[in-house]
């Protein structure tokens, strides 16, 4: 064994004995495990049955990278609907957007972006009630907007597709 092995050895056999599991476990921040939410009883936050043009990518831990919530293709100036009912506990800009949060009663919290918000912080709200409008310009979008929708349990993201549950699939033809 050389010198910087048996360095390396040594200092690994330190960490083990000397620091206690908790703080090793709290050192490095992860994600919590992807908590299921309630499939099918919220409904689509844009009318129809939206694109998804970037899906959900959650991140390996707290402060990694990823993506918390789905990219949905729609034209600027469409409605944003609520997904469930709850109160409104965030709208209005946010690092320079539109954001609207809505708090349900099933402990989950969603939230919208890009949106010119038409509630207020407090506002109860029906399940597809009028949030607000959705202004252009999400980045990273292929087309001239973007809703961004997320939803999280706590501080656990998770998929909003999982929400809505299914959509209708659309067969192609078998090219020969």
């Amino acid at each position: 064994m050389g010198r910087r092995s048996w360095v390396l050895a040594v200092v690994a056999l330190l960490c083990a004995v000397l620091v206690p599991p908790s703080a090793a476990a709290s050192a490095v921040p992860t994600q919590a495990p992807d908590v299921p939410a309630p499939r099918g009883t919220y409904s689509w936050p844009l009318g129809g049955w939206p694109l998804v043009a970037r899906p959900f990518q959650p991140p390996a831990s707290v402060y990694g990278p990823g993506h918390r919530g789905v990219d949905l293709l729609a034209a600027a100036g469409a409605p944003v609907l609520a997904a469930g009912a709850g109160t409104v506990v965030f709208a209005g800009p946010l690092a320079g957007r539109g954001v609207v949060s809505v708090q349900h009663p099933s402990g989950l919290r969603t939230t919208y972006e890009p949106v010119t918000a038409q509630v207020a912080a407090g506002a109860p709200v029906q399940q597809g009630q009028v949030l607000g409008v959705l202004q252009a310009g999400h980045a990273g979008c292929p087309g001239a907007a973007c809703l961004h929708w997320g939803v999280r349990r706590g501080e656990t993201y998770l998929d909003p597709l999982r929400l809505v549950g299914s959509w209708p699939v659309r067969l192609k033809p078998w090219a020969e």
